[in-house]
């Protein structure tokens, strides 16, 4: 089976199956990554609004989970992603 056949089954929209490969791509064995978003966007060439609609999409679709980070100042940093659904083996 393919490594991503869950997400080639699902009804997610192309938009976040890209983002899903992409925040895949870059995260830990744990599932982790904190990309920005300007970067998501800049590196797959989608816009930003195009690249957090994905990113909802995938959010109630249940494959991500996202929490704000912060810097010791108290300003917003990137988001930590984590993938929260298994894939297929």
């Amino acid at each position: 089976m393919s490594y991503f056949s869950s997400l080639y089954s699902s009804e997610l929209p192309h938009r976040a199956r890209a983002v899903y490969m992409y925040l895949r791509d870059r995260a830990d064995r744990d599932g982790k990554c904190y990309p920005a978003i300007g970067t998501i966007a800049q590196e797959l060439k989608l816009s930003r609004s195009t690249v957090k609609r994905a990113i909802a999409d995938l959010e109630k679709s249940g494959y991500l989970r996202r929490e704000q980070r912060w810097r010791e100042n108290g300003g917003k940093s990137s988001n930590m992603f984590y993938l929260t659904k298994a894939d297929s083996s």
